[in-house]
């Protein structure tokens, strides 16, 4: 994977010093890509996975319609909203026509609510005008690239004109009035690019780290003013591998199964990305995905560490359909996988062999066993990057134990440790709760959290607690998940470790809302530790 990636960004850097001396070879390199590894994010005959005002989009003959009347009139910019994922380095490929006036293609942007987005745009206009192509920042900078410029936009915000592409009456001519055109978007990190029809028509690179955006929604715009009519075909999307040595967690958050409080893998995943972007912002590209296994097809193409936070047993996201051997593919690809909590737990014949292979271990029925207790005597794996900064800590969680383990013995690391009390072997036998081996073992040090690096280079960890989100006010438990997730991702951690602070507002952010009462009974109560 290493190297694939290195022969990537060599490519690229490539590719970038060639346009700063020739146009039409920069144009025809980076427009001559093919269609593999491009996804169709539009099914052609509804807008399932994106969200706008009814009133004013529709399907239509294959395409996305988004329309104003002098009847019915937008008081401001509506915009289309893609709700399956958001980019961040990517390219883009859709076709347009443009009945008249003005209209555009949202990327990296932000959603203000109420259909309102705000962000780069790769402008659409008609072709009198000499917009079509530009690069414009809405409610923001505007205008950052004319077509036919090269810009670079300094730290304090000034520009600087490179080469021109041509002039702006010239490369008009590539776009055709009231027919279908090809857009053409190209983001890798700061470096963006717009081709209509094949033509470069502008191309930008955005130094501003306080004000330019490196990941964000994607949205269709239909303007406010004078009626207007606008359509989108054949949107498809490609993510690329980052680049300047930036990495990207993606956080699957399961579906809400637990009374409010517990199992919040919605809230946590939410808190550690966060936390991350606060600590990581140079170094890391966080996405959450949420309710369950993600919508957007793309949605790990380009992603160097994966976290699983959901329920697990039969009902694990993973083993669903054909994902097993998707992640698979991505694991064997060097992407490293991390399971929390009951995301550790898989079946033993479907989902078992996988799990020892990305992660090194899982949670295994009548073996493993699932006891709230308070954490005695805890130690910390010594140098091992995921425990630096962190210190010995007790949290009263769900900690399961007893996992299984992949051979030989050493094959993994034991990054947190401790002893249960007694009173946790002495349960009654059952598939997840004790059996006689581990109330044989009375006294012993468990693994509670391990690191596995795969003979291929990639990495693994799992973590059993999680149970209850209050623990992640744990200054230390949140530090060893944030090292841990960070590290899962390919980074190297701090030698402090990542350090981060959150107050009870933010824990209480996003919980899942409580469960309805059931009939003749007393409404679920939130669960105390122990």
């Amino acid at each position: 994977m290493m190297l694939l990636r290195s022969t990537l960004t060599l490519a690229c850097a490539a590719c970038l010093l060639i346009g700063l001396h020739s146009p039409a070879t920069v144009t025809a390199a980076t427009d001559s890509t093919s269609e593999n590894g491009f996804v169709s994010i539009f099914d052609g005959t509804s807008l399932g996975g994106w969200d706008g005002n009814p009133e004013f989009w529709r399907v239509e003959n294959g395409a996305i319609v988004g329309e104003t009347t002098d009847a019915k009139p937008t008081k401001g910019n509506t915009f289309l909203i893609w709700r399956q994922g958001e980019l961040d380095d990517f390219e883009l490929r859709l076709l347009f026509r443009l009945r008249n006036h003005n209209s555009g293609i949202q990327y990296r942007s932000h959603d203000f609510g109420g259909h309102a987005v705000g962000g780069y745009q790769a402008d659409i206009a008609e072709i009198t005008a000499p917009f079509c192509g530009i690069l414009y920042e809405e409610r923001g900078r505007g205008i950052l690239a004319k077509r036919g410029e090269r810009i670079e936009i300094s730290p304090s915000g000034t520009k600087q004109a490179g080469e021109p592409i041509g002039t702006a009456e010239a490369l008009g001519k590539a776009i055709k009035a009231n027919d279908w055109n090809e857009y053409h978007i190209v983001a890798r990190g700061n470096h963006l690019q717009h081709f209509i029809n094949g033509q470069l028509m502008s191309e930008t690179t955005d130094n501003q780290a306080d004000k330019r955006s490196m990941q964000g929604i994607l949205a269709l715009q239909l303007h406010a003013g004078p009626p207007m009519k606008v359509e989108f075909k054949d949107i498809r999307l490609k993510r690329l591998p980052l680049t300047d040595g930036r990495k990207k967690l993606v956080l699957v958050a399961g579906r809400a199964s637990h009374a409010q409080g517990a199992h919040e893998f919605r809230a946590g995943c939410l808190l550690f990305k966060e936390c991350l972007d606060k600590a990581l912002a140079d170094h890391l590209i966080t996405t959450v995905y949420t309710d369950g296994w993600p919508e957007d097809p793309t949605a790990f193409t380009n992603a160097d560490g994966i976290l699983l936070f959901a329920d697990g047993g039969k009902g694990h996201p993973v083993i669903q359909s054909n994902r097993l051997a998707q992640i698979d593919a991505l694991a064997r690809r060097g992407v490293g996988i991390a399971c929390l909590h009951y995301g550790v737990e898989v079946p033993k014949e479907k989902g078992g062999p996988e799990f020892l292979n990305w992660i090194g271990g899982y949670f295994e029925t009548d073996w493993s066993v699932n006891p709230t207790w308070m954490l005695a005597a805890t130690e910390l794996a010594e140098n091992h990057p995921i425990c630096r900064g962190v210190k010995p800590f007790e949290v009263n969680d769900e900690w399961y134990y007893h996992m299984r383990f992949r051979e030989p013995s050493g094959a993994v690391t034991a990054i947190l440790t401790a002893i249960p009390p007694d009173s946790t072997r002495e349960r009654p036998d059952g598939a997840h709760s004790n059996n006689p081996t581990v109330r044989a073992s009375k006294g012993a040090r468990e693994v509670l959290a391990w690191a596995y690096e795969r003979p291929d280079g990639g990495r693994g960890f799992g973590c059993t607690g999680g149970h209850f989100h209050a623990n992640w006010g744990n200054d230390e438990f949140r530090k060893l998940m944030l090292n841990a997730l960070a590290w899962t991702s390919g980074l190297d951690v701090p030698d402090a470790g990542i350090s981060s602070t959150v107050n009870e507002d933010q824990l209480e952010a996003n919980l899942d809302p409580p469960p309805p009462p059931r009939k003749n009974k007393k409404p679920a109560s939130k669960p105390k530790a122990g």
